[in-house]
Protein backbone atom coordinates (compact mmCIF):
# COMPACT_ATOMS: atom_id res chain seq x y z
CA UNK A 1 0.00 0.00 0.00
CA UNK A 2 1.34 3.21 -0.80
CA UNK A 3 2.79 5.65 2.39
CA UNK A 4 -0.05 8.46 2.02
CA UNK A 5 -2.81 5.73 1.68
CA UNK A 6 -2.15 4.49 5.30
CA UNK A 7 -2.45 7.10 7.14
CA UNK A 8 -0.34 6.32 9.83
CA UNK A 9 2.19 7.49 11.39
CA UNK A 10 5.30 5.18 10.46
CA UNK A 11 8.91 6.59 10.87
CA UNK A 12 10.26 7.16 7.35
CA UNK A 13 13.95 5.39 6.52
CA UNK A 14 15.85 6.60 3.37
CA UNK A 15 13.92 3.63 1.31
CA UNK A 16 10.48 4.68 2.14
CA UNK A 17 11.64 8.77 1.84
CA UNK A 18 12.43 7.78 -1.78
CA UNK A 19 9.14 6.12 -2.20
CA UNK A 20 7.50 8.90 -0.62
CA UNK A 21 8.25 11.74 -2.86
CA UNK A 22 7.78 8.96 -6.11
CA UNK A 23 4.12 8.76 -4.93
CA UNK A 24 4.21 12.71 -4.86
CA UNK A 25 5.86 12.47 -8.14
CA UNK A 26 8.30 15.06 -6.89
CA UNK A 27 11.01 13.95 -9.72
CA UNK A 28 10.35 12.05 -13.39
CA UNK A 29 9.46 7.96 -12.95
CA UNK A 30 12.30 6.58 -13.55
CA UNK A 31 14.73 8.99 -11.77
CA UNK A 32 17.66 7.22 -10.13
CA UNK A 33 16.78 8.67 -6.80
CA UNK A 34 19.79 8.74 -3.43
CA UNK A 35 18.22 9.69 -0.10
CA UNK A 36 20.52 10.22 3.16
CA UNK A 37 19.25 11.06 6.61
CA UNK A 38 21.32 13.61 8.10
CA UNK A 39 19.36 15.57 11.02
CA UNK A 40 22.01 16.45 13.96
CA UNK A 41 19.00 18.05 15.64
CA UNK A 42 16.95 16.54 18.70
CA UNK A 43 13.69 16.15 18.05
CA UNK A 44 13.61 15.23 13.94
CA UNK A 45 14.44 13.06 11.18
CA UNK A 46 15.99 15.11 8.12
CA UNK A 47 16.37 13.01 4.65
CA UNK A 48 17.76 14.93 1.77
CA UNK A 49 16.54 13.25 -1.45
CA UNK A 50 18.74 13.45 -4.67
CA UNK A 51 17.88 12.69 -8.14
CA UNK A 52 21.36 11.56 -9.29
CA UNK A 53 20.77 12.57 -13.11
CA UNK A 54 19.11 15.74 -13.17
CA UNK A 55 20.79 17.62 -9.86
CA UNK A 56 17.74 18.04 -8.82
CA UNK A 57 17.05 17.78 -4.62
CA UNK A 58 14.56 18.42 -1.51
CA UNK A 59 14.33 17.87 1.89
CA UNK A 60 12.03 15.49 3.41
CA UNK A 61 11.40 16.74 7.95
CA UNK A 62 9.72 14.28 9.85
CA UNK A 63 8.70 14.91 13.36
CA UNK A 64 9.72 11.82 16.12
CA UNK A 65 7.67 11.16 18.92
CA UNK A 66 9.53 11.67 21.43
CA UNK A 67 13.57 13.68 21.74
CA UNK A 68 16.25 12.40 20.52
CA UNK A 69 18.45 13.72 23.42
CA UNK A 70 16.84 11.87 25.91
CA UNK A 71 14.71 9.03 24.09
CA UNK A 72 11.28 7.69 24.13
CA UNK A 73 10.86 8.55 27.83
CA UNK A 74 10.59 12.14 26.75
CA UNK A 75 7.40 11.92 24.51
CA UNK A 76 6.79 15.00 22.28
CA UNK A 77 3.70 15.62 20.21
CA UNK A 78 3.73 15.31 16.53
CA UNK A 79 1.73 18.49 15.91
CA UNK A 80 4.77 20.24 16.18
CA UNK A 81 5.70 19.26 12.34
CA UNK A 82 2.29 20.98 11.49
CA UNK A 83 2.81 23.95 13.28
CA UNK A 84 6.87 24.12 12.09
CA UNK A 85 5.35 23.91 8.50
CA UNK A 86 1.97 26.94 9.01
CA UNK A 87 4.62 29.14 10.34
CA UNK A 88 7.69 28.96 7.29
CA UNK A 89 4.17 29.30 5.40
CA UNK A 90 3.04 32.37 7.22
CA UNK A 91 6.30 34.20 7.54
CA UNK A 92 7.42 33.08 4.02
CA UNK A 93 4.35 35.69 3.39
CA UNK A 94 5.95 38.56 4.90
CA UNK A 95 9.94 37.12 4.03
CA UNK A 96 10.08 34.86 0.94
CA UNK A 97 13.54 35.24 0.08
CA UNK A 98 14.65 34.73 3.91
CA UNK A 99 13.00 31.32 4.52
CA UNK A 100 12.71 27.81 2.99
CA UNK A 101 10.04 26.81 0.30
CA UNK A 102 7.36 24.54 1.27
CA UNK A 103 6.37 22.49 -0.87
CA UNK A 104 4.13 19.72 0.51
CA UNK A 105 3.08 18.49 4.35
CA UNK A 106 1.46 15.68 5.41
CA UNK A 107 -0.09 15.93 9.34
CA UNK A 108 -0.53 12.11 9.71
CA UNK A 109 3.05 11.68 8.82
CA UNK A 110 4.40 14.72 10.49
CA UNK A 111 6.45 15.45 7.31
CA UNK A 112 7.46 18.73 5.61
CA UNK A 113 8.86 18.50 2.13
CA UNK A 114 10.90 21.87 1.19
CA UNK A 115 13.27 23.41 -0.58
CA UNK A 116 16.89 21.78 -0.40
CA UNK A 117 19.16 24.32 1.35
CA UNK A 118 22.62 22.80 1.88
CA UNK A 119 24.50 25.14 -0.61
CA UNK A 120 24.65 26.88 2.67
CA UNK A 121 25.82 26.86 5.54
CA UNK A 122 24.42 26.40 9.22
CA UNK A 123 25.72 29.73 10.45
CA UNK A 124 27.04 28.28 14.02
CA UNK A 125 29.23 26.39 12.13
CA UNK A 126 30.53 28.96 10.13
CA UNK A 127 30.79 31.30 12.49
CA UNK A 128 32.48 28.99 14.64
CA UNK A 129 34.82 28.16 11.73
CA UNK A 130 35.40 31.84 11.23
CA UNK A 131 33.43 32.94 8.57
CA UNK A 132 31.75 36.07 8.54
CA UNK A 133 28.06 36.69 6.67
CA UNK A 134 27.92 40.13 5.98
CA UNK A 135 23.97 40.21 5.08
CA UNK A 136 23.46 37.99 8.45
CA UNK A 137 22.81 40.70 10.81
CA UNK A 138 20.75 42.86 8.35
CA UNK A 139 18.47 40.29 7.29
CA UNK A 140 17.99 38.81 10.44
CA UNK A 141 16.98 42.24 11.68
CA UNK A 142 14.48 42.13 8.84
CA UNK A 143 13.19 38.97 9.12
CA UNK A 144 12.51 39.46 12.86
CA UNK A 145 10.62 43.16 12.53
CA UNK A 146 8.38 41.90 9.41
CA UNK A 147 7.37 38.63 9.92
CA UNK A 148 6.26 39.69 14.08
CA UNK A 149 5.27 43.04 13.21
CA UNK A 150 2.73 41.91 10.39
CA UNK A 151 1.48 39.23 12.71
CA UNK A 152 0.82 41.25 15.76
CA UNK A 153 -2.07 43.40 17.02
CA UNK A 154 -0.29 46.55 15.17
CA UNK A 155 -1.36 44.95 11.39
CA UNK A 156 -4.44 42.61 12.35
CA UNK A 157 -7.47 42.73 12.43
CA UNK A 158 -8.17 41.88 16.72
CA UNK A 159 -10.60 38.65 15.03
CA UNK A 160 -7.56 37.29 13.04
CA UNK A 161 -5.19 37.88 15.56
CA UNK A 162 -6.71 35.77 17.94
CA UNK A 163 -7.58 33.13 15.34
CA UNK A 164 -3.47 32.84 14.87
CA UNK A 165 -3.29 32.78 18.20
CA UNK A 166 -5.23 29.42 18.81
CA UNK A 167 -4.03 28.41 15.71
CA UNK A 168 -0.35 27.98 17.00
CA UNK A 169 -0.80 27.05 20.64
CA UNK A 170 2.18 24.72 20.78
CA UNK A 171 2.03 24.19 25.11
CA UNK A 172 4.57 21.36 24.54
CA UNK A 173 7.41 22.90 23.23
CA UNK A 174 6.76 26.16 25.39
CA UNK A 175 6.64 23.98 27.86
CA UNK A 176 10.52 22.61 26.93
CA UNK A 177 11.49 26.40 26.79
CA UNK A 178 10.36 27.26 30.79
CA UNK A 179 12.01 24.50 31.99
CA UNK A 180 15.03 24.61 29.60
CA UNK A 181 15.52 28.35 29.40
CA UNK A 182 13.57 30.26 32.34
CA UNK A 183 13.52 27.55 35.04
CA UNK A 184 15.67 24.86 35.46
CA UNK A 185 19.70 26.55 35.17
CA UNK A 186 18.18 28.99 38.24
CA UNK A 187 17.81 25.76 40.41
CA UNK A 188 19.57 22.94 41.77
CA UNK A 189 18.08 20.77 38.74
CA UNK A 190 18.88 17.33 37.88
CA UNK A 191 18.93 18.25 33.95
CA UNK A 192 21.40 20.78 34.02
CA UNK A 193 24.91 19.98 32.50
CA UNK A 194 28.44 21.77 33.58
CA UNK A 195 31.68 21.25 34.73
CA UNK A 196 32.42 20.34 38.16
CA UNK A 197 34.99 23.63 38.28
CA UNK A 198 32.08 26.06 37.64
CA UNK A 199 30.17 24.73 40.75
CA UNK A 200 30.83 27.80 42.96
CA UNK A 201 29.99 30.16 39.62
CA UNK A 202 26.44 28.11 39.40
CA UNK A 203 25.78 27.79 43.05
CA UNK A 204 26.54 31.81 42.91
CA UNK A 205 23.64 32.08 40.34
CA UNK A 206 21.38 29.46 42.09
CA UNK A 207 22.00 31.46 45.43
CA UNK A 208 20.68 34.79 44.43
CA UNK A 209 17.52 35.56 44.90
CA UNK A 210 17.35 38.92 43.12
CA UNK A 211 18.53 37.04 39.95
CA UNK A 212 15.81 34.44 40.57
CA UNK A 213 12.91 37.11 41.05
CA UNK A 214 13.96 38.59 37.71
CA UNK A 215 14.27 35.58 35.81
CA UNK A 216 10.59 35.13 37.23
CA UNK A 217 9.71 37.64 35.81
CA UNK A 218 11.12 37.33 32.60
CA UNK A 219 9.63 33.63 32.24
CA UNK A 220 5.95 35.37 33.56
CA UNK A 221 6.55 37.50 30.08
CA UNK A 222 7.50 34.81 27.92
CA UNK A 223 4.08 32.72 29.41
CA UNK A 224 1.23 35.48 28.74
CA UNK A 225 2.72 38.29 26.50
CA UNK A 226 1.06 36.79 23.02
CA UNK A 227 2.47 39.69 20.72
CA UNK A 228 3.11 38.31 17.53
CA UNK A 229 3.98 34.64 16.09
CA UNK A 230 7.64 34.16 17.19
CA UNK A 231 9.91 31.87 15.49
CA UNK A 232 10.30 30.57 19.02
CA UNK A 233 13.99 28.87 18.50
CA UNK A 234 15.96 31.63 16.55
CA UNK A 235 19.65 31.15 17.10
CA UNK A 236 22.27 30.75 14.86
CA UNK A 237 21.70 27.15 14.40
CA UNK A 238 18.27 27.86 12.96
CA UNK A 239 19.93 30.03 10.15
CA UNK A 240 21.49 28.72 6.64
CA UNK A 241 23.59 31.32 5.36
CA UNK A 242 26.51 32.69 2.74
CA UNK A 243 27.92 35.73 2.06
CA UNK A 244 24.91 36.49 -0.09
CA UNK A 245 22.30 34.32 1.49
CA UNK A 246 20.42 34.30 4.58
CA UNK A 247 17.68 31.39 5.32
CA UNK A 248 15.77 31.08 8.57
CA UNK A 249 14.56 27.22 9.23
CA UNK A 250 13.41 25.22 11.95
CA UNK A 251 10.33 27.40 13.57
CA UNK A 252 8.69 24.49 15.03
CA UNK A 253 8.87 25.81 18.25
CA UNK A 254 6.63 28.62 17.09
CA UNK A 255 3.95 30.17 19.60
CA UNK A 256 2.86 33.63 20.03
CA UNK A 257 4.61 35.35 22.64
CA UNK A 258 6.99 38.28 23.58
CA UNK A 259 8.61 40.21 20.76
CA UNK A 260 11.95 40.62 22.46
CA UNK A 261 12.56 36.71 22.37
CA UNK A 262 13.74 36.09 19.17
CA UNK A 263 15.80 39.30 19.33
CA UNK A 264 17.10 38.20 22.49
CA UNK A 265 17.74 34.59 21.30
CA UNK A 266 19.46 35.67 18.32
CA UNK A 267 21.78 38.44 19.85
CA UNK A 268 22.75 35.55 22.56
CA UNK A 269 23.52 33.00 20.19
CA UNK A 270 26.30 36.25 18.53
CA UNK A 271 27.39 37.07 21.59
CA UNK A 272 28.86 33.45 21.85
CA UNK A 273 30.87 34.63 19.20
CA UNK A 274 32.05 38.23 20.22
CA UNK A 275 33.21 36.15 23.47
CA UNK A 276 35.47 33.22 22.07
CA UNK A 277 36.84 36.09 19.34
CA UNK A 278 39.54 38.98 19.80
CA UNK A 279 40.29 41.91 18.37
CA UNK A 280 39.12 42.79 14.83
CA UNK A 281 36.93 39.76 14.98
CA UNK A 282 35.19 40.36 18.33
CA UNK A 283 34.34 43.67 16.79
CA UNK A 284 32.85 42.32 14.11
CA UNK A 285 30.85 40.26 15.78
CA UNK A 286 29.99 42.77 18.31
CA UNK A 287 28.62 45.37 15.02
CA UNK A 288 26.71 42.69 13.73
CA UNK A 289 24.68 42.77 16.96
CA UNK A 290 24.67 46.23 16.55
CA UNK A 291 23.18 46.11 13.21
CA UNK A 292 20.97 43.63 14.13
CA UNK A 293 19.08 45.86 16.56
CA UNK A 294 18.96 49.39 14.16
CA UNK A 295 17.75 47.47 11.19
CA UNK A 296 15.03 45.67 13.22
CA UNK A 297 14.50 49.45 14.75
CA UNK A 298 14.14 51.11 11.31
CA UNK A 299 11.84 48.14 9.50
CA UNK A 300 9.87 47.95 12.34
CA UNK A 301 9.41 51.87 12.67
CA UNK A 302 8.38 52.10 9.03
CA UNK A 303 5.94 49.40 9.27
CA UNK A 304 4.41 50.64 12.32
CA UNK A 305 4.13 54.35 10.51
CA UNK A 306 3.03 53.27 7.41
CA UNK A 307 0.81 50.02 8.16
CA UNK A 308 -0.13 50.28 11.65
CA UNK A 309 -4.51 49.27 11.55
CA UNK A 310 -4.70 50.15 15.81
CA UNK A 311 -5.68 53.88 16.15
CA UNK A 312 -2.70 54.40 19.11
CA UNK A 313 -0.23 53.68 16.48
CA UNK A 314 -1.25 57.46 15.41
CA UNK A 315 -0.41 58.69 18.87
CA UNK A 316 3.04 60.37 19.35
CA UNK A 317 5.77 58.62 21.55
CA UNK A 318 3.55 55.24 21.81
CA UNK A 319 5.93 53.47 19.59
CA UNK A 320 9.07 54.99 20.78
CA UNK A 321 7.60 53.31 24.31
CA UNK A 322 6.76 49.89 22.82
CA UNK A 323 10.22 49.76 21.22
CA UNK A 324 11.74 50.62 24.01
CA UNK A 325 9.90 47.64 25.87
CA UNK A 326 10.81 45.05 22.67
CA UNK A 327 14.42 45.97 23.74
CA UNK A 328 14.63 45.84 27.21
CA UNK A 329 12.93 42.18 26.93
CA UNK A 330 15.49 41.44 24.39
CA UNK A 331 18.28 42.44 26.86
CA UNK A 332 16.61 40.06 29.53
CA UNK A 333 15.95 36.95 27.32
CA UNK A 334 19.37 37.57 26.21
CA UNK A 335 21.00 37.15 29.77
CA UNK A 336 18.46 34.07 30.25
CA UNK A 337 19.51 32.33 26.91
CA UNK A 338 23.27 33.22 27.62
CA UNK A 339 23.37 31.38 31.29
CA UNK A 340 20.53 27.99 30.12
CA UNK A 341 23.55 27.33 27.07
CA UNK A 342 26.07 27.68 29.79
CA UNK A 343 25.10 25.29 32.40
CA UNK A 344 21.88 23.98 31.26
CA UNK A 345 20.52 20.61 29.39
CA UNK A 346 21.42 22.31 25.74
CA UNK A 347 25.09 23.59 25.29
CA UNK A 348 26.67 25.25 22.18
CA UNK A 349 29.67 24.06 19.97
CA UNK A 350 30.85 28.18 20.01
CA UNK A 351 31.77 27.26 23.94
CA UNK A 352 31.70 23.44 24.22
CA UNK A 353 33.86 23.05 21.24
CA UNK A 354 36.81 25.24 22.76
CA UNK A 355 39.41 22.76 23.78
CA UNK A 356 42.02 23.99 25.83
CA UNK A 357 39.80 23.58 29.19
CA UNK A 358 41.50 26.78 31.04
CA UNK A 359 40.19 28.93 28.34
CA UNK A 360 36.83 27.11 27.54
CA UNK A 361 36.22 27.56 31.51
CA UNK A 362 37.01 31.32 31.59
CA UNK A 363 34.88 31.93 28.43
CA UNK A 364 32.12 30.02 30.28
CA UNK A 365 32.77 32.17 33.22
CA UNK A 366 32.36 35.64 31.28
CA UNK A 367 29.14 34.36 30.35
CA UNK A 368 27.80 33.52 33.01
CA UNK A 369 28.76 37.26 34.32
CA UNK A 370 27.21 38.69 31.55
CA UNK A 371 24.07 36.59 31.69
CA UNK A 372 23.22 37.46 35.36
CA UNK A 373 24.32 41.71 34.88
CA UNK A 374 21.83 41.91 31.63
CA UNK A 375 19.06 39.97 33.66
CA UNK A 376 19.78 42.24 36.72
CA UNK A 377 20.70 45.11 34.96
CA UNK A 378 17.73 44.97 32.11
CA UNK A 379 15.92 47.62 32.53
CA UNK A 380 18.92 50.22 33.27
CA UNK A 381 20.42 49.57 29.74
CA UNK A 382 18.17 51.63 27.74
CA UNK A 383 19.68 51.51 23.72
CA UNK A 384 22.32 49.44 21.69
CA UNK A 385 25.68 51.29 22.65
CA UNK A 386 25.07 50.66 26.48
CA UNK A 387 24.45 46.90 25.13
CA UNK A 388 27.64 46.58 23.90
CA UNK A 389 29.10 47.85 26.26
CA UNK A 390 28.08 45.83 28.98
CA UNK A 391 29.33 43.09 26.71
CA UNK A 392 32.77 44.53 26.71
CA UNK A 393 32.68 44.86 30.29
CA UNK A 394 32.10 41.29 30.86
CA UNK A 395 33.84 39.89 28.14
CA UNK A 396 37.42 41.64 28.01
Amino acid sequence: MAILEKKIYVGLTEETAIQLVKELAFFPIHAELTAKEIGDGNLNYVFRITDQEGGKSLIIKQALPYAKVVGESWPLTLKRSKIEADALIKHGEFVPLLVPKVYETDEDLAITIMEDLSHLKIARTGLIEGENYPKLARDIGEYIAKTLFYTSDFALHPFEKKRLVAAFSNPELCKITEDLVFTDPFFDIDTNDFEPELQSDVEAIWGNTALQIEAAKIKYSFLTEAEALLHGDLHTGSIFASEEETKVIDPEFAFYGPIGFDLGLFIANLVFQSIVRDGEQKEYILNQIEETWQVFYSVFSELWEKEGVDPFTKVSGYKESFLQKIFNDAVAFTGCELIRRTIGLSHVKDLDGIEDKEIRLAAKRKTLELGTSLILRKSDIQEIKGFISAIKEHTA
